[in-house]
């Protein structure tokens, strides 16, 4: 089943001493549409984002087998610097997870890093329209100056 609306919204957090962080209903709720399995994912630096498993899998079985059969049939010779490095990140980029019942969700070790937030630190979650994401406060407001300018444009140009 398909995800009926965008993932929207931002809400302020505190990890807990476990590394456990509670997603607010609104966001769980569309996210769990399609199921109740998860994937956590490193998207950039200050930010992890959190997948339906559903939507996660057929975008990364589209990519991948892609890069596989252009693999297959000799259309990389010559990159494969570029297909390890591929291999790595795929390899360390991605982990299944689960949300308890309330929402809450274990932040792995390997991801705390990459978020960079420590326990009893506070995070901000956003709905990012088809995941949620969570954000190192200053990566959050670096990544809101950079992009906000183009808001306009990109409303208008995906809703034209």
């Amino acid at each position: 089943m398909a995800q009926e609306r965008l993932i929207l919204g931002e809400f302020r957090r505190t990890i807990d001493e476990r590394y456990r962080v509670s997603i607010p209903v609104e966001l769980v709720e569309p996210l769990s549409a399609s199921g109740t399995e998860y994937v956590l994912a490193k998207e950039r630096p200050g930010a992890l984002s959190v997948w339906s498993a559903g939507a996660w899998q057929q975008r990364m079985d589209q990519g991948v087998g892609l890069v596989e059969s252009k693999v297959l049939a000799g259309r990389l010779e010559g990159r494969l610097e570029e297909v390890q490095l591929l291999g790595r990140l795929l390899s360390t980029r991605h982990k299944d997870v689960s949300l308890t019942g309330r929402g809450r969700l274990l932040i792995p070790e390997g991801f705390r890093e990459f978020l960079g937030v420590e326990a009893g630190g506070e995070v901000l979650i956003v709905g990012a329209a088809v995941c949620v994401e969570l954000w190192q406060p200053a990566a959050w407001m670096a990544h809101l100056d950079q992009q906000i300018p183009q808001f306009q444009q990109l409303f208008d140009r995906l809703s034209s």
